[in-house]
């Protein structure tokens, strides 16, 4: 299944602007959804350093950041190099990857982020980093409903894949 892709008037050639617009739209939205997460990132992190620099991050923060460092290096091992994408939309003529984490999680690097958020909030000592971090969950999920829904109009196997695997966690929804 295709989406139906809205070009501008006249010849794209004339135009000036031979990408059709909801492609256009498309990487303007996972454009402001990945600055959004970069910055939710950093931001935690920045309240989280003196914690985890001067050693008095709780054991669980350390734990979390652990998780979601090997997490992510799985994920990343499991999906090739050119087949991953950092914005929402997937890159063209990339496979649909189903091993590794993604035999259970369809966006482990998603989980990998938050369990990274969870050690930054964790770690500090400043309540508005809990909120950054409901703020960076609140990121990533609209990443991966946006993501899911172009992964269904580009790969056939998609809806197959999504009968068996969870979003985040491989025990919840």
């Amino acid at each position: 299944m295709r989406t139906k892709h809205t070009a501008p008037r006249g010849d794209p050639a004339q135009t000036g602007n031979p990408q059709p617009a909801d492609d256009r739209a498309r990487n303007r939205l996972g454009s402001v959804l990945v600055a959004l997460q970069f910055a939710l990132i950093a931001l935690l992190a920045w309240l989280a350093w003196p914690a985890f620099l001067s050693g008095q991050a709780p054991a669980g923060a350390w734990v979390s950041a652990a998780l979601g460092v090997l997490l992510g290096v799985w994920a990343l091992r499991a999906n090739r190099p050119g087949n991953f994408h950092i914005r929402p939309s997937p890159r063209a003529g990339a496979r649909l990857v189903q091993q590794g984490p993604y035999r259970w999680i369809r966006h482990p690097m998603y989980t990998a982020v938050m369990a990274f958020g969870c050690a930054g909030a964790w770690a500090s000592t400043i309540s508005v980093a809990w909120l950054a971090m409901l703020a960076l969950v609140a990121v990533l999920v609209v990443k991966a409903v946006v993501e899911e829904r172009w992964m269904l109009q580009v790969h056939p196997g998609y809806a197959a894949y999504r009968q068996g695997t969870r979003w985040f966690l491989p025990w919840i929804g």
